[in-house]
């Protein structure tokens, strides 16, 4: 066998120079093709991006008027601004493409679809490797890892491993709850956060359970991209890289190795992490901590609300594959269930063992059947199940593309709700040109969010940024913002504005259907005509989406 020859394929024991060959790309490309599919189905449905990244632009803005130094503090979120504290590397990007023209909106709606694309690329690499190691890209595992029972499973052997890692690739690109956190405009991000953690992880699988220490740089610098990108998603790095220690390699060389990778990323970012503390304190850290579910979120939610059902069927499968011998996966599952408040880690990590678990169960059916049973003739022969997974996995992407384009088109969808609509935008153009440059207002609606970014004005109740104040701000803010954008009564909403101490200018006031926190709500007109009986605010702009009042003085 020619050198070209060997580097291009794969065979039974033998790890491969490159994680990909050529025997990957149909199944890769298709993957990719339904994320493509996917991505223009958000883009052709939504004029406007899903949720908000209004913050995140003002940040970027503040970057570039700084001549890409650190700013200390982001104006217009709150009267006091909000302390920058977040990791930097996302909003330098997103600097840049500003710097180069890029739009607001444009900018928010195009860039989180190209990084989930990308990041279906790693997502098929650890579905393919990671079920059916043995009999695609990974040698065996040593018998003594074997003897510890820290393997992950034996190898699946009836489905191949690359239909596996397409399947459970394509469960990533149409999972609503994955989807939403990183497609929409917080993926600028999020979704890159996400590439960077599922590249970690393979690099994890790849350097634990495989013991190729060449990847081990990989995931240090994964590591350190990540702390630099989000916190939440640094942290599930981290717990990728723990568990696949003591599932894969609990040795002192699997602890150095892990060392080198937390010691080493943290110390790659440590001058960002310096610079942070000694402008806002090293509290900083951990005021942002305590918010947004905090360290075990999800097992106190669990707790207190009870576990969704659709967060059942991921442990089910993580079940089959504990009572099928893997020890790995279920127990990675286990942690991204319990450890984070926010489902899609789990879902992510679900989609594996969703995989796995199927195809268990057709392992179990393979060995189970005699040979001349018509299912057995099926399954003991490797082309015909071939075509069936192909046919499987076209139906399946069929299927969930179409399904998706329901939910991201229908009147009711709550995976890509928009904060804003024209209205919106006109009104906050107004805002930019008619009124003072030290205005201040309490703008309602998810719309707020947005506000700053097109408006360029302060807005007073914002939740948005303040969990670098510590979780009591954070929640007063919230607590405040989610009340008085539902209110039908000036009295209601001078109550809760009250509660952070705002005494705006201006009032934001949506008209009709709008949206608060991404659940949608419908205006009766009950606060417009309660705000007029008052005396105390003029309509000074009005469309049939929006009014902006002024406040009078006293």
């Amino acid at each position: 066998m020619s050198l070209r020859s060997r580097l291009g394929s794969t065979v039974r024991g033998r790890l491969p120079a490159a994680p990909l060959s050529r025997a990957d790309a149909p199944w890769l490309g298709g993957v990719l093709l339904a994320g493509v599919a996917v991505a223009i189905l958000y883009l052709a449905l939504n004029p406007y991006p899903a949720y908000g990244a209004g913050l995140y632009t003002v940040v970027a803005d503040e970057i570039r008027a700084a001549g890409y130094a650190l700013p200390a503090t982001i104006p217009h979120y709150t009267a006091e601004g909000v302390p920058f504290a977040y990791p930097p590397l996302a909003f330098y990007g997103l600097a840049l493409v500003r710097d180069l023209g890029a739009g607001t909106f444009a900018t928010a709606r195009l860039v989180p679809p190209a990084f989930v694309v990308a990041a279906l690329v790693p997502a098929y690499l650890l579905g393919r490797d990671l079920l059916a190691g043995r009999a695609t890209a990974s040698r065996a595992e040593p018998a003594a890892g074997r003897a510890r029972g820290t393997v992950s499973g034996r190898a699946l052997g009836t489905v191949s491993g690359r239909a596996l890692g397409a399947a459970a690739a394509l469960l990533v690109a149409f999972n609503p709850q994955i989807l939403e956190w990183h497609i929409s405009a917080g993926g600028l991000v999020r979704a890159p956060a996400f590439l960077l953690s599922l590249v970690g992880a393979y690099a994890g699988l790849r350097l634990f359970r495989d013991r190729e220490a060449r990847w081990l740089p990989v995931g240090l610098v994964g590591f350190a991209l990540v702390v630099l990108t989000h916190p939440t998603y640094a942290l599930f790095y981290a717990a990728t890289y723990v568990t696949f220690w003591l599932g894969y390699d609990p040795s002192p060389r699997g602890f150095g190795r892990g060392a080198v990778v937390g010691f080493g990323g943290l110390a790659l970012a440590a001058p960002w992490l310096a610079t942070v503390a000694s402008v806002h304190g090293p509290t900083v850290f951990l005021d942002a901590a305590g918010t947004h579910g905090g360290v075990g979120g999800g097992l106190v939610s669990a707790l207190v609300d009870g576990m969704s059902p659709w967060s059942v069927v991921p442990l089910l499968a993580g079940g089959v594959l504990l009572v099928a011998g893997w020890r790995v996966l279920p127990a990675w599952l286990v942690v991204a269930e319990l450890l984070f408040a926010q489902p899609r880690f789990a879902y992510a990590v679900g989609a594996f063992a969703m995989v796995g678990a199927a195809a268990v169960a057709v392992d179990r059916v393979r060995e189970r059947t005699p040979t001349d049973h018509p299912v057995g003739r099926l399954v003991a022969d490797s082309e015909t199940r071939r075509r069936v997974a192909v046919a499987a996995l076209v139906v399946g992407a069929s299927v969930g593309v179409g399904a998706l384009g329901y939910e991201f088109g229908g009147p009711t969808d709550d995976t890509t709700p928009a904060f804003v609509d024209g209205d919106d935008v006109e009104a906050m153009a107004w805002a930019a040109s008619e009124t003072p440059s030290d205005a201040t207002f309490v703008a309602l609606g998810d719309a707020a969010e947005w506000f700053p970014a097109v408006a360029d004005r302060t807005i007073l109740l914002a939740p948005w940024g303040v969990e670098w104040r510590g979780p009591d701000a954070y929640q007063r803010h919230l607590y405040a913002f989610e009340n008085a954008s539902t209110c039908e009564s000036a009295a209601c909403l001078g109550e809760w504005t009250a509660t952070v101490d705002a005494d705006p200018d201006y009032l934001y006031v949506p008209r009709g259907e709008y949206t608060v926190r991404g659940d949608r709500y419908v205006a009766s007109g009950a606060l417009e005509r309660s705000l007029a009986a008052t005396g105390r605010y003029d309509p000074v702009f009005e469309n049939e989406g929006v009014v902006v009042y002024r406040v009078r003085d006293g």
